[in-house]
């Protein structure tokens, strides 16, 4: 099986600009691509994970990868998908968060030997001339045209300001950059990003007459259509600082079941096979079982398999009632925040993150949905004593200790 062949079963390929040019150079290492990550925060999240593990992919095959920082485009800020302007930030957050990229991205990609690159496009589009960049990139661009992309049509409603409207050309400039400097003939990336993909294939093509190509991956999407990686306490983050490798693993032991098998396919390194064989016959524990090889295959990945173990361990043990909780997850209660050593449930669960309103956790309670140390809560009023530690049970699956600080 050709790896184009495995990215079409996994179900990863969206959109293509020439398929058989794209699969002659992937198939036979001879891509050099490059996918763009903005840093917008201090961690990359659930949501660049599709790219991360396709750039992996396509490394053991032989390609090369460039990771795109945009410690450049990361000043103007991504209109797609977006109905009102990202929050601007300054350079040095934006290089505090390159910094960060860098380091959590050599968990998936090898850049020994030149294998693969980092590069900043901050290097280059900070130093723009504008006149200049007027003269030799915008006079490329059709205003018309641009219009007509969804990215821009959904914000010209709430009003687009002219520096989000330069975002297709900095991200095209970035195209032509990185094929001029190295050799780079190829760009991957979300399926939302395909306008601006577009817009450097154009662009390396109307000023150097050569041809460049790129492929969307498909968008990592719940079997509701929502976008996957968030939690009541917010996006899952792979900084084990900002989410904790249990919490972590959890969020994908407790995907919903029409999700799992997807989950496999585009994230995990299981033989495909493998993944079909369970896509057949999975039913009840099976079920179970796929969902725990999702949990600890991308714990393993992200975290590493020492954490990984301890991880599957513990949930397993909580499971089974074997009560060690070494590695659940846990939230100190200040002393100040007790009286007489207890804590409203409510306030609790918003504290433990297990909620994320108390209105929500109201409702949690109400219908059953929470126990502490085995016994169900039903009173939305009632205290709980903190003089020794205790285990929240959210639902069937979901544990989280809490203790007086």
């Amino acid at each position: 099986m050709t790896l184009f062949e495995e990215l079409k079963r996994r179900g990863l390929l969206a959109q293509l600009t020439d398929e058989d040019e794209i699969k002659e150079l992937i198939n036979n290492g001879k891509a050099t691509f490059y996918i763009g990550f903005d840093p917008t925060a201090d961690s990359l999240h659930v949501g660049h994970f599709m790219a991360l593990c396709l750039m992996k992919r396509l490394q053991m095959a032989g390609n090369k990868p460039i990771a795109l920082l945009g410690g450049g485009t990361a000043m103007i800020g991504d209109p797609s998908g977006k109905t009102d302007m990202r929050k601007m930030m300054t350079k040095e957050t934006i290089n505090h968060n390159v910094e960060c990229f860098k380091k959590q991205m050599s968990r998936f990609i090898d850049f020994s030997d030149g294998k693969a690159l980092v590069v900043n496009n901050g290097d280059w589009l900070l130093d723009l001339n504008y006149v200049d960049i007027l003269r030799e990139v915008g006079a490329h661009f059709s205003v018309n045209k641009m219009l007509t992309f969804e990215c821009y049509k959904q914000r010209m409603e709430r009003g687009l300001t002219f520096l989000e409207f330069n975002y297709m050309i900095m991200q095209s400039y970035d195209f032509y950059k990185l094929y001029t400097d190295y050799g780079c003939n190829m760009q991957f990336g979300g399926d939302d990003q395909w306008a601006n993909m577009l817009g450097g294939t154009e662009l390396i093509r109307k000023k150097l007459g050569k041809d460049a190509y790129a492929m969307t991956i498909t968008l990592l999407l719940n079997s509701e259509g929502k976008k996957m990686g968030k939690t009541e306490k917010g996006a899952v983050w792979l900084d084990p600082e900002k989410t904790s490798p249990y919490d972590f693993f959890q969020y994908w032991r407790n995907v919903d079941d029409n999700d799992v098998i997807k989950c496999l396919k585009m994230l995990t390194f299981v033989p495909i096979e493998e993944i079909e064989n369970m896509e057949r016959t999975m039913k009840g524990a099976e079920l179970n079982k796929a969902k725990e090889i999702l949990a600890y295959e991308l714990t393993k990945l992200v975290h590493g398999s020492e954490e990984a173990d301890k991880c599957i361990k513990a949930a397993r043990d909580v499971f089974s009632g074997a009560g060690n909780s070494e590695n659940m997850p846990t939230t100190s209660i200040n002393a100040d925040e007790l009286e007489n050593n207890q804590i409203g449930i409510l306030t609790l669960l918003v504290k433990t993150g297990l909620a994320s309103s108390n209105g929500e956790g109201r409702r949690l309670v109400q219908q059953g949905g929470i126990s502490v140390n085995d016994t169900k809560i039903f009173d939305p009023t009632i205290k709980i004593d903190l003089s020794n530690e205790i285990i929240i049970r959210k639902g069937k699956k979901v544990f989280h200790k809490a203790v007086k600080a």
